[in-house]
């Protein structure tokens, strides 16, 4: 005989195994009186443990009797005899069994029918809403009463009971939910209208009540459930109701688009969304410090859409940021502030002041965290240290690197390689602006290493027919105006950074050797590179072996750097570069995929301290893609190549651009970054203009064409002022006047546009006046672009000393396309101006 027993209701006994029966599931077994079924319900409480006698005694008499303990005996004896009646005599008990100082019934999972119910519950959370509720529908039908109905009143049966019935109202809460998933509101209405009358403070039910309604057409009754139960819980609780409910009743007055249940039903991804979401609300509190992690993340994935929700992401990270700082938990702050590493390609902040007030948070919580650390707070680097400078002695580009996927076959392993061709170290003290967001572009990934890694090649761009040599590319001119041909070879010469993989130094190492056309590293540079594989140095500093708890505190720092470095460009003190410099070394030495990438972000938002840079933003574009490829990190992938795509143009090598513009198509399609199209598509106007000299209308329509798609992007900081300055310089490369339609926005390139729509307008003095009041330009990727306006507006009126300042901030470009470098606009060859300039000079 197997043997179930029940007590969703009174408690009984049965044979499974029954052919006739006087329950459901078998014929009932008689357990003598009362205190027979108290003993046998005390065990089932116990979930197969050892009840002592001592405890059965006290549960079942408030004051024992003399012979209690012969009772008990006797209890058990008679139950043995029932639940086992073909036991041989003296054959011990197999189900009611004797252990220690007590009794346990070792019933099967299966056997109670209140564990079969908390599992059938439990299952059905894991299950689409087709597949719940029938699970759900059975586990409720198991219900006879009250659980222990005949022990409501005993100590021991209280707590169990008390569990039973709430899992039950959860239950019948999910089965609501589970109709309403399925389009079947009608049939949920009844059920919760009688489990609300029972239970009238559930304000889960109150609102699958009011949506059920809702989705009957009984639009107005749906409400009147909604004040139905404000005006219960205002008048017996003296409470609102929750946001929830508020939120339902708004939603329902503005027939809000997602009640309407073909929404709910519109495929696996929108049901998983909507249980997961609705299973967070409902777990985790209101108040819990975890919401706001969880926030973060989903507003990183929301700034990837573009458009409203780029906005709306950066407006809320503000709000997050603030929440966090409230709570006074700095590195909870920390931790908020830095999980929004959205990759940002563009130069310019589209909310200085956001920014400004995520660059304030960030430090505060520097500082905090300092000054909770037992250390003082000491990093892995000095406040004024980190890995070397761009230009600096031991400052090499590349580490581990992997081999573009879409260079051409005819290139040797490792496609293009960034160029030896860097010019020499930066003017220190400008910070760059910040860039755009372009959307998650993929986890992260650390390190560039080769072994034949991808190193873009160089050339000068012209107008004139290029040569091309045995691989089928232009052969460069180096010999631009004002600028000697670089001896890659020459002491001193120092090629783009990269990942440290040496043990001494960073520097550009491959199973121990240097690689070619790379000097060694300095040996005095920091010790922060790792044994191949970011283990710290040996002979590092005691500060470069940190624990585990000093290494998690390094990586939150890291984060808050990074982002001070991304969010700080614009600004004219050292502390974005300084920043960006301490990230990746903290990254670089915690061997850390995805924090490095985020640093690195940071790395190339300061990286237009000059003119000239492009070689180095290539090589963290390219050590981006490795990163990316070997981590999946796609965000940061796509970062990597839009950098390339610009360097490339800045190149004038537009095939290997190409290329990268392609991948990054490929990526935004594959993983719904619609935001890549808008860099794309100005890409491709840009090289219109810069390849051949297509008609100047067809030109400026591929332009107009770009900039509708920034229309909505969700990108003021690039799309204000772009259109008009894209046009000026399409016009003034091709020796025109400026445009001077009165209707031009120019945004914040006016200062630059206007000398030149003066002298279009033929007011010489005015433009002269007003050249005189020109800014340097931003340290940004229109840093060579803006200065080639203000050199043609100062050779036009004859100022010489803004001739001058021109000449000497371009020549770093040479070898440039200016302009070309953003990606999105060119005056043609930095060479030409150079020259010119000089020629206005004599």
């Amino acid at each position: 005989m197997r043997v179930g027993f029940g007590v969703l209701g009174p408690v009984v006994a049965w044979d499974a195994h029954a052919d006739a029966d006087a329950d459901a599931d078998g014929r009932v077994i008689a357990l003598k009186g009362p205190r027979h079924r108290a003993v046998l319900a005390r065990l089932i409480v116990a979930r197969r443990r050892v009840v002592p006698v001592s405890r059965l005694i006290e549960d079942l008499w408030t004051v024992p009797p003399p012979g209690a303990v012969g009772a008990v005996r006797t209890f058990v004896a008679a139950l043995r005899r029932a639940l086992e009646p073909q036991r041989p005599p003296r054959a011990p008990a197999r189900l009611l069994v004797t252990q220690g100082p007590g009794y346990a019934l070792r019933a099967d999972a299966d056997a109670v029918d209140a564990w079969r119910f908390e599992r059938d519950v439990a299952d059905a959370a894991a299950l689409r809403p087709d597949g719940a509720l029938p699970r759900l529908e059975e586990a409720l039908s198991r219900w006879r009463g009250p659980a222990y109905a005949e022990f409501a009143d005993e100590g021991w049966a209280r707590g169990e009971r008390s569990r039973l019935a709430e899992l039950r109202l959860y239950a019948v809460e999910r089965q609501a939910d589970a109709r309403l998933a399925l389009g079947r509101a009608a049939e949920a209405v009844p059920d919760l209208e009688a489990h609300l009358a029972e239970h009238p403070w559930r304000e889960g039910a109150w609102r699958a009540l009011a949506l059920a309604l809702y989705r009957t057409g009984r639009q107005g009754d749906a409400l009147a459930v909604l004040r139905r139960a404000r005006t219960l819980l205002v008048e017996r609780l003296g409470l609102d109701p929750g946001p929830e409910l508020r939120r339902l009743e708004a939603d329902i007055l503005g027939q809000a688009p997602h009640l309407d249940p073909t929404t709910v039903r519109g495929g696996a991804a929108a049901q998983v969304w909507a249980e997961a979401t609705a299973a967070y609300d409902r777990t985790v509190a209101s108040g819990a410090r975890t919401r706001l992690e969880s926030t973060v993340a989903l507003l990183r994935d929301l700034s990837m859409t573009g458009g409203g929700g780029l906005l709306a992401a950066r407006r809320q990270r503000v709000a997050a940021v603030a929440a966090a700082e409230e709570l006074g938990d700095p590195e909870l702050t920390a931790r908020v502030i830095g999980a929004y590493d959205v990759p940002a390609i563009w130069t310019r902040l589209d909310d200085p002041e956001q920014a400004a007030s995520i660059v304030r948070a960030a430090e505060r919580t520097l500082a905090a965290l300092a000054a909770d650390s037992p250390t003082g707070g000491t990093a892995a680097f000095p406040a004024n240290s980190g890995p070397p400078r761009l230009g600096a002695p031991g400052f090499h580009p590349l580490g581990r690197g992997a081999r573009d996927p879409d260079a051409p076959s005819h290139e040797a392993p490792g496609g293009e390689a960034p160029s030896r061709d860097a010019p020499g170290p930066g003017t220190p003290g400008r910070e760059t602006p910040r860039a755009e967001a372009i959307g998650p572009i993929g986890p992260e990934a650390p390190g560039h290493h080769v072994h034949g890694g991808e190193v873009p090649e160089h050339r000068t761009p012209g107008r004139e027919t290029p040569n091309h040599d045995a691989l089928g590319r232009e052969t460069p001119s180096q010999n631009a105006p004002g600028r000697q041909t670089p001896n890659h070879d020459a002491p001193g010469y120092d090629a783009p950074r990269g990942e440290a993989i040496g043990p001494e130094a960073p520097g550009h190492h491959v199973h121990g050797q240097c690689a070619p056309g790379h000097r060694a590293p300095s040996q005095d540079a920091p010790a922060y590179a790792a044994n191949g594989r970011g283990a710290p140095s040996p002979d590092a500093p005691a500060h470069d072996a940190p624990s585990h708890e000093s290494s998690g505190h390094d990586a939150i720092r890291a984060r808050l750097l990074a982002t001070i470095a991304v969010e700080s460009r614009g600004g004219r003190s050292d502390r974005g570069r300084q920043a960006a410099r301490q990230a990746e070394a903290i990254a670089r030495r915690l061997d850390d995929p995805g924090l490095l990438a985020f640093a690195l972000n940071g790395v190339f938002m300061q990286s237009f301290e000059r003119a000239g840079l492009a070689p180095h933003r290539d090589a963290t574009g390219a050590e981006l893609i490795a990163l990316a490829a070997r981590h999946g990190l796609v965000a940061f992938e796509v970062l990597g190549r839009l950098i390339r795509l610009q360097a490339h143009s800045a190149f004038g090598d537009f095939a290997a651009a190409d290329r990268h513009a392609a991948a990054a198509e490929r990526l935004g399609e594959r993983h719904e970054r619609p935001l890549v199209g808008v860099f794309t598509a100005w890409y491709r106007a840009l090289r219109l203009a810069a390849t051949g000299r297509p008609d100047e209308a067809e030109v400026e329509a591929a332009y107009r064409d770009a900039a509708a798609r920034l229309d909505g992007a969700g990108m003021p900081g690039m799309e204000r002022g772009l259109l008009p300055l894209a046009l000026l310089c399409l016009r003034v490369e091709r020796g025109r006047p400026a445009p001077t339609g009165a209707d031009l926005d120019w945004g914040p390139y006016a200062p630059w546009a206007r000398p030149l729509v003066l002298l279009a307008r033929d007011r010489r003095a005015e433009a002269a006046a007003a050249l005189r009041t020109v800014p340097e330009p931003p340290r940004d990727l229109l840093l060579e672009a803006l200065w080639c306006l203000t050199g043609r507006a100062a050779i036009a009126v004859g100022d010489r000393e803004t001739i001058a300042r021109a000449h000497a901030a371009l020549a770093p470009a040479a070898a440039e396309l200016a302009g070309a470098g953003s990606g999105l606009l060119t005056l043609g060859p930095v060479s030409r101006h150079l020259t010119d300039l000089a020629e206005a000079l004599r």
